[in-house]
């Protein structure tokens, strides 16, 4: 499943009303350690493509969400169940990481 890109116009629909998990990276161009995270989260949406939706959100662009979700450091990775945060983690993540954040 191909990462989606999130923005205050398609987070309703795509985060908050997903009958599935969404996993959204909240991260920046100008971020080290965000580059590092995007090709693993690019792999996480392939390895588990079905169980969950994975998004990326430029937090230069989305200001307004980054703030309304408490994102002080990225990258942030924030997993959604049911459109309310179910897990949030902060920093540079492994792919086994990721997969331990799912249910």
């Amino acid at each position: 499943m191909a990462v989606v890109k999130i923005t205050v116009d398609n987070f309703e629909e795509e985060v908050v009303k997903s009958d599935m998990p969404v996993l959204v990276d909240f991260w920046a161009s100008w971020c080290g350690p965000c580059q590092m995270q995007g090709p693993v989260v690019d792999e996480a949406a392939q390895e588990l493509a079905g169980k969950l939706k994975v998004g990326k959100l430029n937090v230069d662009e989305e200001g307004a969400l980054a703030q309304k979700y408490n994102v002080m450091s990225i990258p942030t990775l924030i997993l959604f169940q049911n459109g309310e945060v179910a897990k949030k983690e902060i920093g540079f993540h492994s792919l086994e990481q990721i997969k331990a954040m799912i249910p």
